[in-house]
């Protein structure tokens, strides 16, 4: 006789929440963010428009959990740092490594990040998410003014937004011609460049 396993409510939630993200990270990632519609992702992942409605309220909603999704521990190994200087170089080299194992759900995370710019129901949320990362930046940056391993005269603030510049610059080549954006020679160069950079001598 075969016992079957009941699944739980919340395992369900969570199996289904799943699909349904994933259905609107193949959305974005074939066909870019005007393809997603919260009837297409359900029909995508097999579920009813209403079950998505009921999961993430709104087309705004579930974009902003996809964002938070393909941002939460992009680079692992940080958690438990203390923030510095080596926290800092630490995500510097991870995040130019993880690019050159971009998935679809990064290629999603930065095909929305450059329509932000031109898409107003994203613009704010992606203010939101880069003021996040550079918040992250600025507090390795001041650690390590504090600690003495980061010279004086750096500006947290302008130092941040050209990490973040240089970062997602990158990305964004990776994912327009990424035969061409060797990441293991970039990690090496760009983590060298701020150490000289940033560090005090």
């Amino acid at each position: 006789m075969t016992t079957v396993t009941r699944r739980t409510q919340k395992q369900r939630r969570e199996e289904a929440e799943a699909a349904l993200l994933g259905a609107a990270v193949e959305l974005v990632d074939e066909q870019g963010v005007s393809a997603l519609t919260l009837a297409r992702v359900g029909e995508r992942a097999g579920y009813s428009r209403g079950l998505v409605t009921h999961y993430f309220g709104s087309k705004q909603a579930l974009v902003e959990r996809l964002a938070q999704t393909a941002q939460a521990g992009f680079v692992p190994g940080l958690d438990g740092l203390t923030p510095g200087l080596d926290r800092l170089l630490r995500l510097i080299d991870g995040y130019v490594g993880e690019l050159g194992r971009m998935g679809a759900l990064n290629r999603v995370f930065l095909t929305l990040w450059t329509e932000a710019a031109t898409t107003p129901e994203l613009t704010e949320l992606f203010r939101r998410r880069d003021k996040a990362f550079h918040d992250d930046l600025c507090e390795d940056l001041t650690a390590g003014i504090a600690d003495g391993t980061i010279r004086a005269d750096v500006n947290p603030r302008l130092t941040a937004i050209a990490l973040v510049a240089q970062l997602r610059g990158i990305g964004l080549q990776r994912l327009v011609d990424p035969a061409r954006v060797d990441t293991e020679l970039l990690r090496r160069q760009i983590t060298g460049h701020w150490t000289r950079a940033l560090a005090r001598i």
